[in-house]
């Protein structure tokens, strides 16, 4: 039951009810809402200094779940990134050496110097600038996979390919030579016959009666067959594939016929002295992609190691070559 006030009135001389104005009544209300308020502020904002909002603790955690899933996706780029180098530089350095395919040239990927550059970089980063980078960096390793991917695919090409790559690369002498006594000079720098001068000697000399036979060391298309000004005279050069080339020259004879495919130890032409020659001989030489190589590496078919060891000898002799 609400209480009733009363008061005396002096003027009157008696006792009246207290009657509060209602403009009092709403200036109380008023000053308790204030009140209350500026209370709830204060402790709101001292709590939130030291407690934080639940917004804030949901935020926070929200943002260090990111940023710990940003840290793993950090490493993961970089370890992605260190397993494509490793397999970018097998593949050079073994695969495609294997194959005696062309490296991959660094334009093709990213080259290890840019890439320390890179790790550098990332590591200095904010994390907005390194979701920027890290998403770069993923799309330059799918260039890079696309790239890795088409040099596999090229190496599996060429171990189908091996058996037709071993029949293409020279490997038997061009004359019959078992008992290792017809190589008259070897490849590198002679005293020419003609002008008794040091100059370069580009295969091997061997020596053989005229009609001796003279045979293909390797398969391949005939490029060359027939009469030369050039100092080879009757001579023939074969298209092996795969960047290897032969030349065979001074034959007496020649039996092959520009575009004749030929198998190794197909006959092609018969030792003669035709040309810039002192001699019955056949000048031998051998070329991978337009450079000329020293043949004799490339007898291993028919000779035993002893035998090689003994043909080196005899090729190594600085003497007077036959052409």
């Amino acid at each position: 039951m609400k209480k009733i006030k009363y008061y005396y009135n002096t003027h009157t001389l008696r006792y009246e009810k207290l009657v509060t104005p209602f403009r009092v009544k709403l200036l109380r209300v008023f000053a308790f809402l204030a009140t209350a308020f500026v209370t709830a502020a204060l402790i709101s904002y001292f709590a939130f200094q030291f407690v934080g909002s639940p917004n804030e603790k949901f935020l926070r955690i929200q943002n260090q779940s990111l940023q710990e899933n940003l840290d793993d996706l950090k490493d993961s780029v970089l370890q992605i990134q260190l397993k494509m180098g490793e397999l970018e530089r097998r593949d050079n350095a073994i695969y495609r050496s294997i194959f005696e395919a062309t490296p991959l040239p660094d334009s093709a990927r990213a080259n290890f110097l840019e890439k320390q550059k890179e790790i550098a970089r990332v590591e200095s980063m904010k994390d907005n600038e390194l979701i920027r980078s890290i998403t770069t960096s993923l799309a330059g390793l799918k260039n890079r996979i696309a790239a890795q991917n088409a040099s596999y695919k090229e190496i599996g090409s060429l171990i189908a390919n091996k058996e037709k790559l071993l029949a293409a690369t020279p490997a038997i002498q061009p004359v019959s030579n078992k008992d290792l006594d017809r190589v008259a000079s070897g490849f590198g720098y002679r005293i020419d016959p003609i002008y008794k001068t040091v100059k370069f000697h580009a295969g091997l000399d061997f020596t053989a009666p005229q009609g001796t036979p003279i045979y293909a060391t390797a398969d391949g298309v005939v490029k060359t067959a027939g009469f030369s000004d050039g100092g080879y005279g009757n001579h023939v050069v074969i298209n092996h594939g795969y960047g290897y080339e032969t030349l065979y020259g001074h034959m007496y004879r020649v039996k092959a016929r520009v575009g004749q495919r030929v198998k190794r130890g197909d006959l092609i032409g018969y030792v003669g002295s035709t040309g810039k020659s002192t001699g019955p001989h056949c000048h031998y030489e051998v070329h991978k992609n337009g450079r000329k190589l020293d043949p004799v590496y490339f007898f291993y078919n028919d000779l035993s190691p002893q035998q090689f060891d003994e043909l080196l000898k005899r090729a190594s002799v600085s003497n007077q070559s036959f052409d």
